[in-house]
């Protein structure tokens, strides 16, 4: 719901309601993960996706005509299938609710806890034999709402931390009063946390284009470079940040606030730059590091770091020469490049030819 959260607080501020489908589930190749939405406004607007196509008139429909809110599933099998346009062989849940400034009292605040950067997760009951869509604002020190009793509230609480603090979003079971060990009440958990973090280390041409597409994939991207003459803004306008100074001290000073999703592309090209930050980078538990280089600099950073401690498998976890074999030429094919790396190791794809394989296409 990112991706629409500010405008439907927009809309709900000015006294609008709107409806919202949203992604809550999904069983093999379905197009978007939990927590996608779109928005159906009451002029008609159709704003976000919850399908890249498949289901949104079937959603748009249902939006425009429900009252209470409704868990609809939509699958290959059934028999609106084609109707629906669900032709990708997958199967989505899709939760379907007005929100106004009466039925979400908390949203402003959710927005501004999004704004700031900080993590909360919205719990919505979407199955229960009295009915659905009570809804609680889950933050990691505090709560707001309530789902219908405090033994659920208490249960859905300590859960959705901890999804918070992974960054996932999906549905949990419990008895109608919350049990853990029963069933009759789903919950869907709605992660909001704040953007992961991408730093490109080298004030080069291919980390402009990098930070162009790093910032494209909703990370949050930071250039470094220890050049004041080119580490500028006007050289990086994408960039949600510029910093000039050494890189490894820089990554030194930052490694208590990046975490598993962090990706770290260092592009300087020079061993008095590369060496060092490495040191601390293969160090950390981050997501991904990977150097940009020939075979033969590879070698040789590699046997610089040998000789600066690194163990065989510290260095085991480098991506270097970094990349997927796109035959990228140009700034921005090397960084569509990079980026594919970057996606094939998150969702563990093979960065094969789609047309080559006969598994599923989403893992």
């Amino acid at each position: 719901m990112r991706d629409v959260l500010f405008d439907l607080a927009e809309r709900v501020a000015n006294g609008e309601t709107v409806g919202v489908g949203t992604v809550v589930a999904t069983f093999s190749s379905a197009p978007r993960p939990p927590g996608a939405a779109m928005l159906v406004t009451q002029d008609g607007e159709a704003v976000g996706s919850v399908s890249g196509g498949c289901v949104e008139g079937a959603v748009y429909d249902l939006a425009q005509s429900t009252g209470e809110p409704v868990l609809q599933r939509y699958g290959v099998s059934d028999d609106d299938a084609f109707a629906v346009g669900l032709t990708c062989g997958g199967i989505i849940d899709i939760y379907v609710e007005k929100i106004s400034a009466e039925t979400f009292p908390q949203l402003g605040e959710v927005v501004e806890t999004v704004r700031a950067e900080q993590p909360v997760a919205i719990a919505t009951v979407i199955e229960h034999p009295d009915g659905i869509g009570r809804r609680m604002v889950i933050w990691p020190d505090r709560r707001a709402g309530s789902l219908g009793s405090a033994r659920a509230d208490d249960a859905v609480t300590d859960d959705a931390r901890g999804m918070l603090a992974s960054g996932r979003s999906g549905v949990l079971r419990y008895g109608p009063d919350g049990q853990r060990r029963g069933e009759g009440m789903s919950v869907f958990v709605n992660s909001f946390e704040p953007p992961a973090r991408m730093l490109v280390f080298g004030a080069i041409d291919f980390a402009a284009s990098m930070a162009r597409l790093g910032s494209f994939l909703g990370y949050r991207v930071t250039v470094c470079d220890a050049r004041p003459v080119f580490a500028t803004r006007s050289r990086f306008p994408e960039a949600d940040e510029v910093v000039v100074e050494w890189p490894h001290r820089y990554l030194e000073r930052e490694a208590s606030k990046l975490d598993e999703r962090t990706v770290i592309a260092v592009l300087t090209h020079d061993p008095k730059f590369d060496v060092p930050l490495l040191e601390v980078a293969l160090r950390l538990k981050v997501g991904y590091v990977g150097a940009m280089g020939s075979r033969r600099t590879h070698e040789d950073r590699l046997q610089r770091l040998r000789e600066a401690g690194l163990t065989e498998s510290e260095l085991a976890t480098l991506a270097s020469p970094i990349g997927l074999d796109l035959g990228a030429r140009t700034p921005e094919e090397t960084a569509v490049s990079i980026a594919a790396e970057i996606i094939s190791l998150r969702w563990n794809g093979s960065g094969r030819r789609l047309v080559d394989l006969g598994e599923p296409i989403h893992h």
